[in-house]
């Protein structure tokens, strides 16, 4: 309890300071020192603890809205069809493709999870790829298809072969992690070659991403602290992408916040995906040396029309975010507590504002609770897939958000976490931080079995 007590005194003395004429606190501070409530997602958030919870309208969601909402929810559902099929709007299905719907890497807006058996097929995962240039894979583009039409080979398949590592916590106490490898086999156009880099990914849960698209630009530059100025071993960055006139937006979207706005976001998930082309992602899903890729029937250009995609992402904008559960628990409160003192959240920021100028009013002027910050860390050799994103390196990883963690098991009956879904549990991913999040997992490798309870209890509320 003490280093809690130390964090208190702490925003206690800054809240003095300023009130005495002080220097004003930096945005982070000011953050910090906001009180988390039970509505993690602002307005937006619903109050549901059933296996529906992800997939709810936002409470403050306008009437206007709503009608459009509930068409892009039958758009994220749809099993889309090979071309041409019965329904003009819905075919054009690959030719090589992931799944045939949204939701069917995202289960009821839920996270997804690596196959039970490792050689069992990917329903809610995807491998990305990259040549040694850093480029799109010559062979098979940036992201292997394991599923094409008839008439069109599948690129390929992943095999996860798992093994062991066992340690203790500083009480003495066992922990087993277990260390991913991965083999692409019945590859279709040729071995991947030297130097090819690939980075298995889990599809991440969907809501609030509205409230995320709008933060302003100027709150993660101020988040940011890429040369560690301030000496605490965080130092997170954006990503800048590129954007089409040349220039660059800052990323905010996918694992290494590698995507700016959520129309694009989805965009380039319908083409990469589910092989369906958008105003935004045309032409088909074939790199030049897939011959009967490139010859296969389109369902017309684009596949997905600009109304279309506009209600698909009107929906992403608009999913609530669940309350939290039990949050006057002592234990909850406590877990709270240690969470801070560890330094949990000089990323996993529990406190974000969205800016005036939203793409949605309902979005507008939120105080909600992600606990993320956005930006890119670098969480070390054990987590990094050596494959770099735009300006993210191999080692860095975007901040995922919490809220919602301790439903998955609920929606998706599954309690797999980090960016491949490696570790079983709240605990195991912490167990798995290194670089930039180290520290933070060592405070908690070395708390009393009692302590890391609490801290996961709270954890496990969001």
């Amino acid at each position: 309890m003490r280093n809690v007590l130390v964090v208190m005194l702490a925003v206690s003395a800054a809240v003095l300071s300023v009130a005495a004429g002080a220097v004003a606190p930096s945005l982070r501070d000011s953050l910090l020192a906001e009180t988390v409530t039970p509505a993690l997602g602002g307005e937006t958030t619903r109050t549901i603890t059933s296996d529906k919870a992800f997939t709810l309208l936002a409470a403050n969601a306008r009437k206007a809205h709503q009608r459009p909402f509930f068409f892009g929810n039958r758009l994220f559902n749809t099993n889309w069809t090979i071309a041409p099929g019965s329904v003009a709007s819905f075919d054009g299905l690959g030719p090589t493709f992931n799944r045939v719907s949204c939701s069917g890497c995202h289960v009821r807006d839920g996270r997804g999870r690596p196959p039970i058996n490792g050689d069992g097929p990917m329903e809610s995962m995807l491998v990305r790829l990259s040549g040694p240039d850093g480029l799109p894979h010559p062979a098979y583009g940036d992201q292997l298809n394991d599923r094409a039409i008839p008439g069109v080979e599948p690129e390929g398949r992943t095999i996860i072969h798992w093994s062991p590592v066992d340690r203790r916590y500083a009480d003495g106490a066992r922990y087993s992690l277990r260390w991913p490898r991965y083999e692409l086999v019945d590859l279709a156009y040729g071995p991947l070659g030297e130097g090819a880099m690939l980075s298995p990914r889990v599809a991440p849960a969907v809501i609030g991403l509205g409230l995320l698209e709008a933060v302003p630009v100027a709150t993660l530059e101020a988040l940011a602290d890429p040369d560690d100025a301030d000496g605490d071993g965080i130092s997170g960055r954006v990503n800048r992408v590129p954007t089409d006139d040349g220039g660059t937006a800052v990323g905010r979207f996918g694992w290494k916040a590698n995507v700016a706005t959520l129309r694009e976001q989805n965009g380039g998930a319908a083409l990469g995906d589910i092989g369906i082309t958008t105003p935004l992602a045309t032409g088909p899903n074939c790199m030049p040396g897939q011959a009967a890729c490139i010859a296969a029937v389109s369902g017309g250009e684009p596949e997905m029309s600009a109304e279309f995609l506009d209600k698909l992402t009107l929906y992403t904008r608009l999913l609530a975010v669940p309350a939290q559960r039990d949050p006057d628990d002592p234990e909850v409160r406590r877990g709270e507590g240690l969470f801070r003192a560890a330094g949990c959240a000089a990323c996993h920021m529990p406190t974000l504002r969205t800016g005036a100028d939203a793409a949605l009013p309902e979005l507008a002027s939120q105080t909600f609770h992600p606990f993320t910050d956005l930006l890119l860390h670098d969480m070390g050799e054990d987590l990094a897939d050596g494959r770099p994103d735009h300006e993210a390196t191999g080692r860095e990883w975007r901040t995922p958000p919490l809220w919602g963690i301790g439903l998955i098991e609920t929606v998706n009956g599954h309690t797999r976490l980090l960016h491949d879904g490696r570790a079983r549990s709240v605990a195991e991913a912490i167990l798995w931080h290194g670089g930039e999040g180290e520290a933070a997992r060592e405070r908690f490798r070395s708390m009393d079995a009692a302590d890391r309870a609490a801290l996961l209890a709270f954890v496990n509320s969001l």
